[in-house]
């Protein structure tokens, strides 16, 4: 017997938002949901699964694009395994290259506080590399 679940449960059975399951279900990461006589949404075990799969994929950083395409290889073929495999050591390099420009803004923020003596010569160091990139120490990169 299948067990349907409103809205409001589907969202605390996910942690997620209500109005976040909405927006997955109009743009297609969510099959709609089936209806009741009064037009309330009724989900399932699959919703569930379904939508811990987006959030948990969300939480590890993976974009829309993403989990849909890892969402349709889940279960689909026997290859599939090859392309999520590349999908997620793709996001790995993404991931890597996003820690080393955060790396080098974490070295400029602790320089620019660490060179600002206003009290000493009225300077505000922070305000005058914000004002001139070329007084940057490290090579970043906006992320």
């Amino acid at each position: 017997m299948t067990k349907f679940y409103a809205i409001g449960q589907l969202s605390k059975l996910a942690d997620c938002k209500v109005s976040t399951i909405r927006w997955y279900e109009e743009r297609g990461f969510l099959e709609p949901a089936t209806r009741t006589e009064g037009n309330q949404r009724r989900y399932t075990d699959k919703h569930v699964t379904t939508l811990r799969f987006i959030r948990h994929a969300r939480a590890l950083g993976f974009d829309l694009t993403e989990i849909q395409k890892l969402r349709q290889l889940n279960g689909c073929c026997y290859g599939d395994h090859i392309e999520a495999d590349t999908i997620a050591q793709q996001h790995l390099l993404d991931v890597r290259d996003k820690i080393k420009r955060l790396q080098a803004v974490e070295t400029e923020l602790v320089s620019m506080i660490e060179d600002c003596h206003y009290e000493k010569n009225h300077q505000c160091r922070i305000l005058e590399v914000l004002a001139d990139h070329d007084l940057c120490e490290t090579d970043h990169k906006a992320l």
